[in-house]
């Protein structure tokens, strides 16, 4: 089973100082249709204006992973935890029992753009915890960035999930599949950051996005330098 997602298909909101698409249920963007890939519930590609960005707000019980793809921004929560976010940087919040943050662009030149994602935790009520890492990419090879164990020194998720980024250019690949546990039924959710594949006789561009589901043929044709993100979630 494929679900495609074209980037056009997606819910938009324009608030002068951010431009936000949707491809899930989000805010006043709602599809009964669209709430959300098995745990994966918020997937957001967000631009945020110079010196703007997302006042003091709660979360609670909720993984949320931010991928810049460029600019910086600024974090601030009720953890004590205040840093930036550079590309090639990733972050990871477990809200749990609860906590308050906010997140700007410093810069007064340069929009932010990135990934907001949201996935439903395995544990609930447990204590906030804030991670970040500097990713180092090789071209042509997956990078493992978060996962629930932390192998291949990748951030820790409160959920059995993957999340992997690839840089690919001019050949075939195939999507990675790393869960272990056969019991637990999952399915693979691709994005194209920049450039286009092929899959299955399918294109998809930039913004574009596949939900993988029982599918046999995992590989795909990079048209080009394509950068991809990958996650591999419970159902």
């Amino acid at each position: 089973m494929k679900n495609i997602y074209k980037s056009d298909s997606r819910g938009k909101a324009n608030l002068g100082w951010l431009k936000s698409f949707h491809t899930f249920s989000f805010g006043e963007y709602y599809n009964p249709d669209r709430m959300g890939f098995g745990k994966l519930r918020v997937f957001n590609d967000d631009e945020v204006d110079p010196s703007q960005g997302f006042g003091t707000h709660p979360h609670k019980d909720m993984e949320i992973i931010s991928f810049p793809i460029s600019g910086s921004l600024l974090h601030k929560d009720s953890q004590g935890n205040e840093q930036f976010i550079h590309k090639g940087e990733v972050q990871i919040m477990s809200a749990g029992t609860g906590v308050f943050h906010s997140e700007y662009n410093a810069s007064e030149t340069e929009k932010a753009h990135f990934l907001q994602i949201w996935i439903l935790p395995k544990e609930l009520q447990i204590s906030p915890r804030y991670q970040q890492k500097k990713f180092e990419f090789i071209e042509n090879e997956w990078t493992l960035l978060v996962s629930p164990d932390g192998k291949r020194n990748s951030l820790v998720m409160n959920q059995d999930a993957h999340i992997s980024y690839l840089k690919v250019n001019h050949s075939k690949h195939s999507i990675q599949l790393l869960a272990k546990n056969v019991d637990i039924k999952r399915g693979q959710f691709l994005f194209v950051i920049h450039g286009s594949i092929i899959y299955q006789g399918d294109m998809f561009a930039q913004g574009d996005a596949v939900g993988l589901i029982d599918e046999s043929d995992l590989d795909f044709h990079s048209q080009g330098i394509s950068e991809l993100l990958l996650i591999e979630v419970p159902l």
